[in-house]
């Protein structure tokens, strides 16, 4: 099953780590309460009904990947070595980048008050990618250890960490793609 992936600019490459620059990106997201489990699949099913016919054209509009996940209103500290505490209760904002054909003026209104679109600024991400289920303590490991990689490069987180996961439910754990990413300044 093929779904549209962000376009981006590799400026890095280092292993298991990248540099990337995004541009600017239509998102729908929403905001829910509960540990990073629950929180994740509370998120997509919202987001999935807005996605399938939930809005106010009753028109379906094509999956894609990666679903991402982040906890809400946390900064980073310099001295923090984890942005996101995975597994806590508390809240998050779950996001499906819209494909590329639509624009915030052409998106159909969610029927769902708590499903927002928004465009996203161009932003540079650093990424650290894995395989696995992405659970609270595997992503909190992956989030370490992509911290630790920025701070080695001498480059500057400017927000959370943010899970992104890019293959359905039944995909088996060991060819799933997933990647722990953090804005960093240019």
């Amino acid at each position: 099953m093929a779904v549209e992936t962000p376009r981006y600019a590799t400026v890095l490459r280092d292993g298991d780590h990248e540099v990337r620059d995004y541009p600017a990106l239509v998102v729908a997201e929403v905001s829910v309460e509960g540990d990073q489990k629950t929180a994740a699949s509370r998120g997509f099913r919202l987001l999935a009904n807005y996605i399938f016919g939930g809005n106010r054209k009753r028109t379906g509009i094509a999956m894609t990947a990666p679903v991402a996940q982040q906890a809400e209103g946390q900064k980073i500290a310099m001295t923090a070595p984890v942005a996101q505490v995975p597994g806590a209760a508390g809240a998050w904002i779950v996001r499906f980048t819209m494909p590329s054909a639509w624009t915030l003026d052409t998106l159909p209104v969610p029927d769902d008050a708590r499903v927002r679109l928004r465009r996203t600024d161009p932003v540079r991400v650093a990424v650290r990618r894995f395989s696995g289920l992405a659970r609270p303590d595997d992503v909190q490991a992956q989030s370490a250890a992509l911290l630790a990689w920025v701070r080695a490069r001498g480059l500057h987180p400017t927000g959370p960490v943010t899970l992104a996961q890019y293959n359905p439910p039944w995909t088996p754990w060991f060819l799933r793609r997933n990647e722990v990413m953090v804005d960093v300044a240019r």
